[in-house]
């Protein structure tokens, strides 16, 4: 597990992180359509909070995007870099998060974030922030749709609305289990929201969420549950 310092000239300031974020949304990339289904490595980021300890801890989990088997994983703590400001979410996870896949013995591939892309209300969501810092194709998965409107989609697995803002659509609810609430893909950085989509339904089998958050999800619990006892 990697320990992580908030870094310098790290935005604290509510005005100072929505500076940052108009510098860097023109740097995401919107016309390449990312790695195939099904090829490579695939992983997963997600984090777990204590404020109270003003703790943050990150996972990164690094799967085989054909058989979907754990290639290889790494977890980070630090102090909470931001406050919870809504829309400037991606300011508090950031830090730990790049740790954690900067401590990957491996290259991860596309990354699937536990959150937003472009569905955010400045189209500069965790994924699309990621994606910029890193260069990697990213693109997240949302459990609600944010400030979003969409009509629910048809029950089969795969079917899929529109998720918009006004008449643009910034991302799509998407069916991946039978009759089972959609979630909400959104493309981050240098991924089709096709792609996107696609992904999304290679890396849920058989439950709602993909195999990248549920795994992340656990083991960024488990390093926080650590970080605590320490």
């Amino acid at each position: 597990m990697t320990t992580v310092r908030v870094p310098a000239g790290w935005p604290a300031t509510e005005e100072a992180a929505l500076a940052v974020q108009d510098e860097l949304r023109g740097r995401v990339i919107l016309d390449e359509p990312g790695p195939a289904p099904g090829t490579g490595h695939v992983t997963g980021v997600d984090v777990a909070y204590d404020d109270e300890r003003d703790l943050v801890a990150a996972a990164a989990v690094v799967l085989d995007a054909a058989t979907l088997e754990t290639v290889a994983e790494a977890t980070a703590v630090g102090r909470v870099s931001f406050p919870y400001v809504p829309g400037l979410l991606a300011f508090r996870e950031i830090p730990t998060v790049r740790a954690a896949l900067d401590a990957l013995p491996c290259p991860p591939g596309l990354v699937v974030c536990d959150g937003y892309g472009l569905a955010h209300p400045r189209r500069f969501g965790l994924a699309s922030h990621l994606g910029v810092l890193t260069g990697l194709p990213t693109i997240g998965v949302a459990k609600n749709p944010f400030t979003f409107g969409y009509d629910d989609p048809g029950a089969p697995r795969g079917s899929h609305t529109p998720l918009l803002a006004g008449a643009e659509e910034v991302g799509r609810a998407l069916r991946t289990r039978d009759a089972v609430k959609p979630v909400f893909v959104s493309v981050g950085h240098r991924v089709s929201l096709d792609n996107a989509c696609a992904h999304t339904l290679a890396l849920s089998p058989r439950y709602r969420l993909p195999e990248t958050t549920r795994r992340a999800d656990a083991l960024c619990r488990g390093a926080l549950r650590d970080a605590r006892s320490e």
